[in-house]
């Protein structure tokens, strides 16, 4: 890795807009950014906008990793500019950076179903980036990276609302994402976090101890900016929005402003996937295949580590096929099939069924394609074929990943099953349980450790039988320290846990960052052992007063 630069001006002029040079600005925007109230988009790939500074920002953290993968030294996280720049202020910073920033619209389809409701103006014409805006691509390491301020104020998407991020969602997501990223699962990343010192918003929440699905007061928050990161911020949505509107004869540029973000997209996000040699329609059918293939790793990551998206519509759903938008999401910790943290989103964005959730997405994304192949019948017929394989692919990378996660050379449905039923009745700690199999327990009593409750004597039979069975099966390995370490490298040892993000978020609102900085050591290494320190705090099971508490088991939505 090339050495750190501490200077301001080297990320400067590390700086190149590839999507400002490659696509199109909205005709009728104001190219000097001021377009902070909703109104409806018509045509176009994105407005400029310029960010709303905080008022009196404050470092909160930032990412030592990103900044090394990046080539920054750690101490230009609290130096002037750099606080400038990502709080929202783009006023004379030196060149090339743009005094203007960039939103989007996108669609919106719901489990594979259209909707324009969420549009103000219910023409589809109105949705999108209400209250992100990027403000800076770079070329570092060799990388493309897009920073996009999460919080900046409004934009004319923004559908009446303030644009702005509270501290506590904004802490959520800086670490998550960062957590994640350690886990191994694609996912955009976390670059900084600002809050501002003064500027308040109000925003509805759980009193204490609430046991309410829906918040009860409105509550002061501080306002916070954090920068999120990512090869681009290209949706499914995006492409389902000028699908649409092609569909729909809504202009005569409909067409080619769908090729030019898809030309984007492939040269963005699968460079080095598809041959842009080739003709255009066999890049579009490299594309689905590629994304197929991502998308289908993806969610099989989000499952291995406990993840649930919670909210998984395609305009949740990044076209690079990585994790995106950490709003309502939530970690299984208590063994739920149809665990989901937001009270909003139902059964079909629960955490094992989304898979299916994802399907419905590649399929939006697969309709979003169809109208630069439909000139050419065997082009749509491929495109129909990749639909089909996609629920095939899906199987087969979950059964080889429930595989791992049991140390066991190949999927043993009987048994995999059998440990469904068994982790539901008893319940267990999703990840506790794994990391107490990894240590390979010699009986049922080394993975008591997992147990919420006691289990009966009927049930704790069955689990000696399962218990016996699963010893059986791995007695195949002749190496059994191997199988030990496999285990281990691909279930976590420490996981998310709102409870203990609870605590970190309320202490910064007082100005105290050092939960956070302590979380975010933590939460990046995943699978190391850490300490018994470390382990008294964090290797522990929910406490049951958690368990229906609203704002930690679950919530609404956020903010």
């Amino acid at each position: 890795m090339a050495a750190s630069q501490a200077s301001f001006d080297d990320l400067a002029a590390s700086a190149d807009y590839s999507l400002i040079k490659t696509l199109r600005p909205d005709p009728e925007a104001d190219s000097a950014g001021n377009d902070h109230r909703p109104r409806q988009v018509t045509s176009g790939h994105y407005v400029p906008v310029t960010p709303t500074p905080i008022a009196d920002p404050q470092y909160v953290t930032h990412s030592q990793k990103l900044f090394a993968e990046l080539g920054l030294d750690d101490d230009l996280a609290r130096s002037p500019q750099f606080m400038q720049l990502f709080s929202g202020d783009l006023n004379n910073l030196p060149d090339p950076i743009r005094p203007t920033g960039w939103a989007t619209g996108y669609a919106l389809s719901i489990y594979g179903t259209e909707y324009d409701q969420q549009c103000p103006f219910r023409t589809g014409n109105g949705y999108g980036d209400g209250r992100a805006i990027s403000v800076l691509e770079v070329l570092r390491q060799g990388k493309r990276w897009e920073m996009q301020l999460k919080g900046a104020g409004p934009t004319p998407y923004c559908r009446g609302a303030d644009g702005r991020a509270v501290l506590r969602s904004s802490v959520r997501e800086f670490l998550a994402q960062e957590h994640m990223h350690a886990l191994g699962v694609p996912t955009s990343r976390s670059l900084s976090l600002f809050v501002s010192g003064s500027e308040r918003v109000d925003r509805p929440w759980y009193i204490d101890n609430s046991t309410s699905a829906e918040p009860e007061v409105m509550v002061s928050n501080p306002v916070a900016i954090t920068t999120r990161v990512a090869p681009s911020f290209l949706r499914v949505g995006q492409l389902e929005l000028f699908a649409r509107r092609v569909r729909r004869n809504a202009h005569a540029e409909a067409l080619p402003e769908l090729r030019m973000i898809v030309s984007h997209l492939i040269e963005r996000e699968y460079a080095n996937d598809i041959d842009r040699q080739q003709p255009f329609t066999s890049q579009v059918l490299q594309l689905a295949e590629v994304f197929c293939d991502r998308l289908t790793s993806l969610v099989t990551g989000w499952l291995r580590v406990g993840y649930c998206q919670g909210n998984f519509n395609s305009d949740n759903c990044a076209a690079g096929g990585f994790t995106l938008d950490y709003g309502p999401f939530g970690f299984c910790e208590r063994f739920d099939p149809f665990y989901q943290p937001w009270i909003g989103g139902g059964q079909h964005f629960s955490f094992l069924n989304q898979p299916q959730a994802a399907e419905r997405n590649f399929a939006s994304f697969l309709s979003a394609l169809m109208p630069l192949l439909a000139h050419d019948e065997q082009c749509v017929a491929q495109l129909k074929e990749t639909h089909q394989t996609f629920a095939t692919v899906m199987e087969k990378k979950l059964q080889a990943m429930w595989a791992s996660k049991l140390g066991l050379a190949e999927y043993d449905s009987p048994l995999f099953m059998q440990l469904l039923k068994l982790m539901t009745e008893t319940p267990v700690d999703f990840t506790l349980f794994f990391s107490e199999l990894s240590q390979l327990p010699e009986s049922v009593d080394g993975i008591r450790r997992s147990f919420y409750r006691q289990p009966e004597e009927s049930l704790y039979r069955q689990w000696q039988a399962w218990f016996s069975d699963w010893r059986q099966k791995l007695q195949k390995h002749t190496d059994i320290d191997a199988v030990s370490r496999s285990m281990t490298a691909v279930n976590p040892r420490y996981t998310w846990r709102e409870w203990f993000i609870v605590p970190a978020y309320e202490q910064a609102q007082a100005g105290d960052y050092g939960l956070i900085h302590d979380l975010q050591k933590m939460l990046t290494q995943p699978y190391a052992q850490q300490g018994q320190a470390i382990d008294d705090k964090y290797y522990q099971r929910q406490p049951d007063k958690f368990a229906e508490r609203g704002g930690v088991s679950h919530y609404s939505c956020s903010s």
